[in-house]
């Protein structure tokens, strides 16, 4: 675990060059900037999210969506939970309400370790991504399909002798069923606690096709060399395996800590380690 000298601190690890940079070449984090409204993109990015948009119509809605779904996730965490360690993997660009920001406003104390591959996120994550005083926030330069590297960056920040929750908020859809997404998260799973949660959401594939999630994927992997791959509700489950899952269970994100029906064609669920796993 980090020096508490270094509370509060933004850190960055691992590759760090800008040489990974090529504004020529669409990024799932710039497309998802763009999608929020954000202005760090490219226009090879903005080509994919109005391609994708097209198709889908729903799309800015689905995402956010998704940042409602964490901001409600670490808020329960952090509070009732009472978990004070985070580590946030597929993080994007920053945006309202990161999950460090969320987190300490529940608990002052709170650490968050953020994890991203995109080389422009690096860059805006220190500059924006500053914990309080009596927290910590971290960014590594990492990618979700090496976990054993990104749980030892982790490390440095986070005490895994004491529960954390893994945030993997819409990430896993960018690794292929060759990359084996299953063995990535009971890989960093094994290395969490008793005690510890798991907040996961995924495109869906198995919604309302009106919806137009489905062309929308198969218009970004035309164009871009990041495929992504949507999963249905029984695939999705599979993540949780060895979890306890909390109500109400795996559910369109819209419906995840609110009575909100509305339809969105994305799965989430968020889960405890107890000792019986």
């Amino acid at each position: 675990m980090a020096d508490p000298a270094d509370a509060g601190a933004v850190t960055g690890a691992g590759r760090e060059s800008g040489a990974d940079l090529n504004p020529d070449i669409p990024h799932i984090a710039r497309i998802y900037d763009y999608w929020l409204g954000g202005k760090n993109n490219f226009a090879a990015d903005r080509a994919v999210a109005e391609q994708a948009m097209t198709a889908m119509p729903d799309m800015r809605a689905s995402v956010l969506s998704n940042r409602a779904f964490l901001r409600r996730a670490v808020t329960h965490l952090a509070g009732e939970a009472d978990i004070r360690q985070f580590l946030d993997i597929g993080t994007g660009l920053p945006s309202a309400d990161n999950t460090h920001e969320v987190a300490q406003r529940v608990a002052s104390d709170a650490r968050v370790v953020y994890v991203d591959n995109d080389p422009i996120v690096l860059t805006h994550a220190r500059a924006l991504l500053t914990g309080g005083p009596a927290g910590a926030t971290a960014y590594l330069h990492g990618d979700v399909r090496d976990p054993a590297a990104v749980l030892a960056g982790a490390a440095e920040t986070l005490d895994f002798r004491r529960p954390i929750a893994l945030m993997l908020v819409a990430i896993l859809h960018c690794v292929a069923d060759e990359d084996d997404p299953y063995a990535i998260v009971a890989t960093l799973s094994a290395a969490l606690p008793v005690g510890s949660a798991l907040v996961l959401s995924h495109p869906a594939n198995d919604v309302n096709p009106t919806i137009g999630a489905g062309a929308a994927a198969a218009r970004m992997n035309q164009m871009m060399p990041m495929k992504v791959t949507m999963r249905s509700k029984t695939q999705v489950s599979r993540f949780f395996d060895g979890w306890e899952l909390l109500e109400p269970g795996v559910v369109p994100a819209t419906q995840w800590g609110t009575n909100d029906p509305t339809p969105t064609a994305l799965w989430a669920g968020v889960a405890r380690k107890s000792a019986r796993e």
